[in-house]
This record gives structure tokens, C-alpha cells and sequence, in this order.
């Protein structure tokens, strides 16, 4: 009778501890998640000769509803959909410095979550980070270059306040 409840507790004690030492080894490594970066295009900028004429021909041909910054487009976000986002849609002169030191036509704009961390990943990696993150109401930003010296805009947004400054200029999304 002792040696079967001894071996009853040894048979509990080792399950407890196995179950214990691997409910701690899983904690472990879920608490590493993996950071999450681009959650889609926040923009679209591109260099043309009339940004003004540029604005008007797709509003007439193609129903954008622009304003002096370009358009923007509304929807509603997939993890959850009662959320809006915005992609900014926007010529720039030919002229303009705003994309250097790329030498490419246009720049593209990639939403992105918790950009402090995402920075410092990258800077890590030796990803080239061309400035310091700037923070406005409607969220932050930063530049960076791809391995082809593109420049990038990452834009960890805060879509509430982009659409208050939006309905502030009078400016209608594209839906």
C-alpha cells in the first residue's frame, strides 16, 4: 500500500513539475513576440510638372476628391472594422527636395506600429534612418533608405486626429 501511494505521489509530482516547467518555457517564449511593422500604405507621393493641373485631371476623370495636398482615401481597418484609416494620395513638384536623397520620382508612406521600437530595430540592423522621428498630433514620422536608396516615410499614425484635421480644412476623403 505505501509503495503505491508513493508511486501515486512520485507520478503527480512529476506531472505537476513537467506541467509547471512547461507552462514556464511557453510563457518564455511568447513573451518574445515578434514586433510587428508595416500594417499598410499610409501615402503615395510622386514628382510631376503642375501638381495643381495634376489634382484637377483626376478629380474630372477619375472622381478624386482633391484639396492642396492631394486626396485622401477612407476605410475601415481589417483587424478592426469599426476603426477608419487614411492613405494620402499626393503630387509634388518636380522640383522638390521633399524626397531626397533619393533621386526617385515618387516616395512611398507605410503605416506602422510602435515606431520607437521598429527605429531601433532597424538601426540595429544598419538600416540607413535619414532623421529623427517628428511627432504631430495625427502621429509620427520618420525617414529611412531600402537597400536602393528609396526613400521611405514610415508614419505610425493616429487616425482620429488625421481625420479632426481633415474635416478642420474642409477637405472630403475618397471613399
Amino acid at each position: 500500500m505505501k509503495k503505491t501511494i508513493l508511486m501515486i505521489l512520485s507520478f503527480v509530482m512529476t506531472f505537476t513539475l513537467g506541467f509547471a516547467f512547461n507552462s514556464f518555457i511557453t510563457k518564455n517564449s511568447n513573451s518574445k513576440q515578434s514586433l510587428k511593422k508595416v500594417t499598410g500604405i499610409g501615402g503615395i507621393f510622386f514628382k510631376c510638372k503642375d501638381p495643381g493641373k495634376m489634382r484637377e485631371w483626376y478629380q474630372t476623370y477619375l472622381g478624386l476628391n482633391t484639396n492642396k495636398y492631394g486626396t485622401v482615401f477612407e476605410w475601415y481597418q481589417g483587424a478592426d472594422s469599426t476603426k477608419k484609416g487614411f492613405t494620402q494620395w499626393s503630387p509634388f513638384s518636380e522640383k522638390t527636395k521633399y524626397f531626397e536623397p533619393s533621386t526617385k520620382d515618387y516616395m512611398i508612406n507605410y503605416r506602422v506600429e510602435n515606431m520607437v521600437a521598429l527605429i531601433a530595430e532597424l538601426k540595429k540592423n544598419g538600416v540607413t534612418v535619414v532623421d529623427s522621428i517628428q511627432t504631430v498630433e495625427y502621429g509620427k514620422f520618420v525617414h529611412i533608405l531600402d537597400v536602393e536608396g528609396n526613400k521611405l516615410e514610415l508614419w505610425e499614425p493616429n487616425d482620429v486626429e488625421f481625420e479632426k484635421l481633415g474635416k478642420q480644412i474642409g477637405a472630403k476623403t475618397t471613399k
